[in-house]
């Protein structure tokens, strides 16, 4: 029992420079209370998903206490709680009818040594793969089964083996339940759906105490046991009769099946599981947690392995990564993998100290706990989300094969439908011609634009007279060499007849141009970049000094002038008529390594930009001699009625250098009259820098790289307060019409940082800027 004793987690758990990672501290203040409370959560999940899968019941307990310790202590995944879940309880049911138990323990443990193998090959990555819309809908599936088959059992029937047959039995069924069994199982749903629901501060802490699944399983062990009610209760039978494997006999092709089923569904939801709570743990981070180490994918996929291997020998049920449980372990504060470690001995305890205790809680009540999980495995943000990306008959085919046909062969289903709706894709491109008043012809194209639609093209492109204008708008993000050389070979035709003919994307750019037409992308490195050099030849002017009339400049000009004007010429033609209206006042840096419209990859029309030395926002009523920044303030917001204004600054400011160089009110730049006039406007940021430490701005829960960074980071948080007194900025963020953001750039880490907290230090609150990362997959 020594693994059950907190003791420093040995080298190999994390980082050594992982505060997470060692110390008896952490585990007595964090991890020690985290682990009671996912303890509390997967008792009675454990006996619940073994009462779905029709195995004994204390093949739950083992599942949940092998998971606990032996994946807690070499998994990689430090703050993952694995044991029994609900995404492998119909397969394991359909193992158990066709095998028996036994014989489905030894299939547990050969799962074990695959995901052992698996790991070793260190292709855990590729598990991510899967599109999220068949893992969804594999977990929808399975949902359905479970809560159509517990559905039965709180009834007071038996539930079959398949979901076709228990929705088909449920009519019956619902005209004869068992009226005890039901009033039992209402009662555990019904707390399972208010307890989240108790208000107030007092209500947070009797949910923190005590998990909805515990309160529902206590109240209606309860209520049976006062009112002695005549219904099937929990039975643990001695372990001294406790069922271990048998050796597989049978068909080798279906016993391999079998492996590879639990192998791959336990490996899938384990390792989506374990993302999911890096994400849940950097967000925890970002609001002044601790650091806790990613995930190492492979080491959790070996650690998982030694659990099923383990778990199976042992007569216990697969195990996987649970998603409800890490999510309450982060919650609950854990900071180490001893609190997932804990869990399991208490888990181990409680199955030889709280077996009379247990064989109290009715059937029912187990069921109607699973009956919920399985419903809420149907997930309406997942529908929404594949919805969004449209792949929601991915999901249904998924779901449906899952539910109808067996794990296997749903998932089968659902990744034939995705590979048929990306060949649709694919081959669906509408293609529209459309004659203009002005005369000219404009083709458009909605849709990834290959080989297979060229012949429909070309018809549309020869019904254009060779005398028109005419533009070709893309709207896809491909476009392969047969199409390409086909709107090529038509524009130069076009353009000999004397024609203009232009080809754009949606926006005014060419779309999946083939880099050898024009090997220059946008924001290649400008060092030694040729293509806006100024010509190398003796008739180029020069000016005094010796420097090029004919500079990169011009040369730039140039190249934009013949590559991009063609192509932005009628979006800046529809500007010039409609006006401005952009989204958004930027007020940042004159800095020249600092490109708005790269960082935030906008266009024409998109940004009202001031620039100026430190990003400075003078407050009203100043005595400056320049007006500038507060009048396109107030041109911004009361003419442009622009809803948001940003204020961004960046690393290495010389202007907060500067600043930073003042001593007992002097000038920052000796000799530099206006530039320190100017800079004066930054000395409350300056002044920022005197407030307590724990108040100082922070960078993605980090502390700042040195004072330099700290008066950049502080000097965004003053402009926005001196933002903030312009009387037109208060007016509108008193009606509510206008956002105010602060923003920083790193310019050696090409990173944007957002400021998500808007405390100024006040009460020790940080300001805490927060990377701004790409949209990624959830599992």
């Amino acid at each position: 029992m020594s693994a059950c004793a907190p003791a420093p987690t040995p080298s190999t758990s994390s980082p050594p420079s992982a505060p997470a990672g060692s110390g008896r501290g952490p585990v007595l203040r964090a991890d020690l209370p985290a682990s009671i409370s996912v303890f509390l959560i997967a008792l009675p999940l454990s006996l619940g998903i073994a009462l779905a899968t029709g195995a004994p019941l204390q093949a739950g307990l083992v599942a949940a206490a092998v998971g606990g310790i032996v994946v807690g202590l070499l998994g990689g995944a430090p703050l993952q709680v694995s044991g029994p879940a609900a995404g492998l309880t119909v397969v394991t049911a359909e193992l158990i009818i066709q095998y028996g138990w036994r014989v489905t323990c030894a299939i547990t443990a050969l799962a074990g040594l695959a995901q052992l193998g698996l790991s070793a090959l260190r292709v855990a990555r590729a598990a991510l793969v899967v599109s999220p819309a068949i893992v969804h809908g594999m977990l929808a599936g399975i949902g359905i089964t479970i809560a159509l088959a517990q559905l039965h059992i709180v009834l007071g029937g038996s539930p079959e083996s398949e979901a076709l047959a228990n929705l088909a039995q449920l009519p019956g069924q619902l005209a004869q339940p068992h009226t005890a069994s039901l009033l039992i199982g209402g009662l555990t749903v019904a707390v399972l759906l208010l307890w989240p629901r108790l208000p107030g501060h007092r209500g947070a802490t009797v949910r923190r105490v005590f998990p909805a699944a515990l309160a529902a399983v206590s109240l209606a062990t309860v209520l049976t046991w006062l009112t002695s009610a005549s219904v099937e209760r929990v039975d643990l039978p001695s372990w001294s009769s406790h069922a271990l494997p048998q050796m597989p006999d049978g068909p080798v092709l279906g016993l391999i099946a079998a492996v590879l089923t639990i192998t791959l569904v336990a490996s899938v939801e384990s390792l989506l599981s374990a993302v999911a709570v890096d994400k849940l743990a950097a967000a925890r981070q970002r609001q002044g947690g601790p650091r806790v180490p990613k995930a190492d994918l492979d080491r959790e996929l070996r650690g998982q392995g030694a659990a099923n291997l383990i778990s199976g020998s042992l007569g216990g049920l697969p195990v996987t990564g649970v998603a409800v449980r890490s999510a309450a372990n982060v919650a609950a504060g854990a900071v180490t993998r001893w609190s997932s470690i804990l869990h399991g001995c208490w888990v181990l305890l409680s199955a030889g100290l709280l077996v009379a205790l247990l064989e109290e809680i009715p059937l029912a009540t187990l069921a109607a706990l699973v009956m919920v999980v399985g419903i809420q495995m149907v997930s309406i943000t997942h529908i929404r989300t594949v919805t969004r990306h449209r792949e929601v008959v991915v999901y249904a085919a998924t779901a449906l094969g899952v539910a109808a046909l067996g794990v296997l062969e749903g998932v089968a289903i659902g990744i034939a439908m995705a590979v048929a709706i990306a060949l649709h894709r694919l081959t669906q491109t509408r293609i529209s011609h459309e004659r203009q008043p002005d005369g000219s012809h404009r083709v458009r194209v909605r849709g990834q634009l290959t080989f297979l639609a060229v012949p429909r093209l070309s018809r549309t492109l020869a019904q254009i007279p060779e005398d028109a204008p005419a533009a070709v708008e893309l709207d896809g993000s491909f476009m392969d060499h047969a199409a390409y050389e086909t709107l090529h070979d038509w524009r130069t035709a076009h353009i000999a007849h004397g024609a203009e003919a232009e080809i754009t994307g949606r926006s005014g750019q060419v779309v999946a141009e083939p880099a050898a037409a024009h090997r220059c992308r946008p924001w290649t490195p400008w060092r030694n970049h040729q293509c806006t050099a100024a010509p190398d030849n003796a008739g180029t002017a020069h000016k005094p000094g010796g420097r090029r009339e004919d500079d990169r400049l011009m040369g730039g000009v140039r190249t934009f002038q013949r590559h991009t004007a063609p192509l932005v010429r009628q979006e800046l033609a529809r500007l010039a008529a409609e006006g401005q209206q952009p989204g958004q006042l930027f007020v940042t840096c004159a800095d020249s390594r600092l490109v708005t419209s790269m960082i935030t990859s906008s266009g024409p029309g998109d940004l009202f930009t001031v620039r100026n030395v430190g990003n400075l926002v003078p407050p009203p009523g100043e005595d400056s001699a320049d007006p500038s920044v507060a009048a396109a303030i107030e041109y911004a917001v009361t003419v442009l009625r622009v809803p948001t204004i940003t204020v961004c600054g960046h690393s290495g400011c010389g202007a907060m250098q500067a600043l930073q160089a003042t001593a007992d009110g002097g000038h920052p730049v000796p000799g530099a009259h206006a530039l320190s006039r100017w800079l004066r406007h930054g000395r409350p940021s300056v002044a920022r820098l005197t407030e307590p430490e724990a108040a100082r701005p922070i960078l993605d829960g980090r502390p700042t790289a040195d004072e330099l960074e700290t008066l950049c980071l502080a000097n965004v948080v003053q402009q926005l307060d001196h933002l903030a007194r312009h009387p037109c900025v208060a007016q509108r963020l008193a009606e509510g019409t206008l956002a105010v953001r602060g923003m920083y750039f790193h310019v050696g880490e090409a990173q944007a940082y957002v400021l998500n907290h808007e405390g100024t230090g006040l009460a020790g609150h940080p300001a805490v800027f927060s990377p701004v990362r790409p949209d990624v997959l959830t599992g």
